[in-house]
């Protein structure tokens, strides 16, 4: 009887405590951008967030964000084609640390930049989807946001 009771507590014990896991997901970046007219190479900032997990009971260090922008699809007059890709590399994020227990959105900057003729006719441009590269003390993790960024030319 004090087995079954013992056996039964572990099961319960176990059921109860769940994984102790760090996650990455429902990452979402900025959805447009308008280029100025007559621009070119016009700097600007793709905002994205990352959403953070961290049901571990030590606290998880982000030591870097990678993030690469490809082309998903194309209107109009567009200088990539479907299929390019724009690696941003090592990009800025907040915050470096996610504590034990906790859950957290990640602050992503990407660097990106844009060039535009004169007022455009008709719809011109260039849609991305965008995935992230993330370096942590529990391990590497690869997240796609679920939305597309668009640049309006």
């Amino acid at each position: 009887m004090r087995l079954a009771a013992g056996v039964a507590a572990f099961v319960f014990a176990a059921a109860c405590g769940g994984s102790s896991t760090f996650s990455l997901g429902e990452a979402s970046v900025d959805a447009t951008y308008s280029c100025p007219a007559n621009s070119r190479n016009a700097a600007y900032d793709v905002h994205a967030t990352i959403g953070a997990h961290n049901s571990t009971s030590k606290a998880v260090t982000i030591t870097s964000v990678d993030a690469v922008m490809t082309v998903s699809a194309v209107q109009g007059v567009w200088l990539q084609k479907v299929g390019d890709r724009y690696d941003a590399g090592n990009v800025t994020f907040t915050p470096s640390n996610v504590p034990a227990g906790s859950t957290t959105t990640l602050q992503v900057t990407i660097p990106s930049a844009c060039s535009s003729g004169k007022a455009p006719t008709g719809a011109n441009y260039g849609e991305y989807t965008v995935s992230f590269k993330v370096l942590t003390s529990a391990g590497a993790y690869e997240v796609k946001s679920q939305n597309r960024h668009r640049i309006l030319a």
